[in-house]
């Protein structure tokens, strides 16, 4: 049941309309009811792991407050080095399997997302930044809550657990907000991102079938369809939240208007970004080092941290080679942004037009390089794809450049991976076309006009926001359509595995 299928709507309705008229003593309990009943219908299998997760992380936090010194420390250790194994062995242990020895074992969906999340509230909570949570269900709802426990985005205890604690009664102001949003993620989600999936899912498998040209679009349109996927998917949870009485925090601000790969970082995925910045990047750079030094230097030098943060950022999408290439890769960027700025100095805040575009699109470029890697190291097993496939594919991308050849492989793509019709394939393409002017049309307007604030306020104050309204339905509707055949479907969202 994903949150972009008509069963999942049928289920927040009986939620929203149960939860908001329940005594407020009554509301967390019911909401992990619901949570747990969600999981249990997309994965019942590993639901009892995810109790056990969030049993585990409540324990610890309690240990923590029976204690004080040394002894809270050894809570905080224990919980910390005990959840990350706990993640560590789901998301690697399939590469210790052989067919006549260790059986895989499936990686409950969305894992990492509150693991992450339990591990910053017990940090938080040995730091002083949020109080401990003593209520078991207030606890395991902050981790299991069904908007954010497949993919986010991190939440942070201080946050939304005292959210937990308030009473949440229908508001209809706040309802239109969360109705706004849920239609501009449903978009995204169905009428940008799958639909674009179904011409990268036909070429990448097949790339060296060919040209240039066609692998460079098929590379653009994975760059977006993971982008309106993931964002698409935050602003659904996020609307999920608002409808329930909840705010949660943004994911997504315009990230392609960045003009280099900090500010780039600053608005992706920004619940995983910030939480890289605040529990791994501060304590690497602030850590006493001397004793392993020998004196010579107390601190870590930041190179070696900004590399660490982006080597663990691909290590974390995946254990295999593609993915620690594109880790690789955003160590480089960032890293060459910073010696650059050191020999040239740093560049000015006010700078022609001509320039802070070339600059887009100089990141933007870079970012799609490192695409390729990241979707062939999401490749089916079905169709597994190496990290040779990912140079061998970039490599075509400079051969076949001929515009005849071009337009018959953008006919045979579509044609025959998933239209048969010509008239359908035009439309295809037409489609595409539409959706893409609309979402970046809202993208530019939010990034340059509402200076990045919440999507929905943006919405709600477009001078043809009606039009707009008009324009999204109905392209969500030919989205759903378009799926109905089976096309485009991507589950939970294409973080999910992650």
């Amino acid at each position: 049941m994903s949150l972009q299928s008509f069963g999942f709507f049928g289920f927040l309705l009986v939620v929203a309309a149960v939860y908001l008229h329940l005594p407020q003593r009554w509301q967390s309990a019911f909401l992990l009811a619901a949570s747990w009943v969600f999981y249990a219908l997309a994965m019942p299998s590993m639901l009892p792991v995810t109790i056990a997760i969030a049993v585990f992380t409540y324990l610890c936090g309690c240990g923590m407050t029976a204690r004080e010194g040394a002894h809270k420390t050894a809570f905080l250790r224990i919980g910390v080095v005990g959840l990350l194994a706990i993640l560590a062995f789901f998301k690697y242990n399939g590469a210790f399997a052989s067919d006549g020895g260790w059986q895989a074992v499936a990686m409950p969906l969305g894992i990492s997302f509150y693991s992450f999340a339990a591990i910053s509230y017990l940090i938080d909570a040995a730091r002083g930044d949020c109080e401990v949570e003593k209520n078991f269900i207030d606890c395991a709802l902050f981790l299991n809550f069904f908007a954010t426990v497949t993919q986010g985005p991190i939440c942070r205890a201080g946050a939304l657990l005292p959210q937990f604690k308030e009473e949440h009664r229908f508001d209809a102001a706040r309802t239109v907000r969360a109705l706004r949003l849920m239609a501009l993620g449903l978009f995204k989600l169905v009428a940008v991102s799958d639909v674009l999936g179904l011409l990268v899912d036909e070429v990448f498998p097949n790339y060296r079938s060919y040209g240039g040209p066609m692998l460079v679009l098929a590379a653009v349109f994975y760059t977006f369809q993971l982008y309106f996927n993931f964002s698409g998917y935050s602003e659904v949870a996020r609307a999920v939240g608002l409808l329930l009485g909840l705010e949660l925090p943004e994911n997504f601000k315009t990230p392609f208007f960045a003009t280099n790969f900090s500010g780039f970082w600053s608005r992706w995925h920004i619940s995983f970004s910030s939480w890289l910045q605040d529990y791994l990047f501060m304590p690497l750079a602030w850590a006493d080092v001397s004793g392993l030094t020998g004196g010579k230097t107390s601190r870590l030098p930041a190179e070696f941290c900004v590399f660490t943060v982006f080597f663990v950022s691909g290590f974390w999408h995946g254990n295999t080679l593609p993915f620690v290439v594109w880790g690789l890769l955003q160590a480089s960027y960032r890293l060459g942004e910073e010696l650059l700025h050191r020999r040239l100095g740093k560049p000015k805040k006010k700078a022609p037009a001509r320039v802070l575009w070339a600059k887009r699109a100089g990141v933007f470029v870079l970012w799609c390089v490192s695409m390729v890697f990241f979707r062939v190291g999401s490749s089916p097993a079905a169709a597994p794809l190496t990290v040779g496939d990912a140079f061998a594919y970039l490599g075509r991308c400079f051969m076949g450049w001929g515009p005849a050849r071009f337009a018959s492989e953008l006919y045979a793509a579509a044609s025959g991976g998933f239209y048969a019709n010509a008239i359908m394939v035009a439309a295809y393409y037409g489609f595409v076309a539409l959706v893409l002017a609309l979402a970046f049309y809202l993208d530019t307007r939010r990034a340059f006009a509402f200076k990045n604030k919440p999507s929905e306020i943006c919405l709600a104050n477009e001078k043809h926001r009606w039009a707009v309204y008009y324009a999204l339905v109905v392209a969500l509707l030919a989205g759903y359509i378009m799926q109905s055949g089976g096309f485009g479907s991507s589950g939970f969202g294409m973080y999910a595995g992650f």
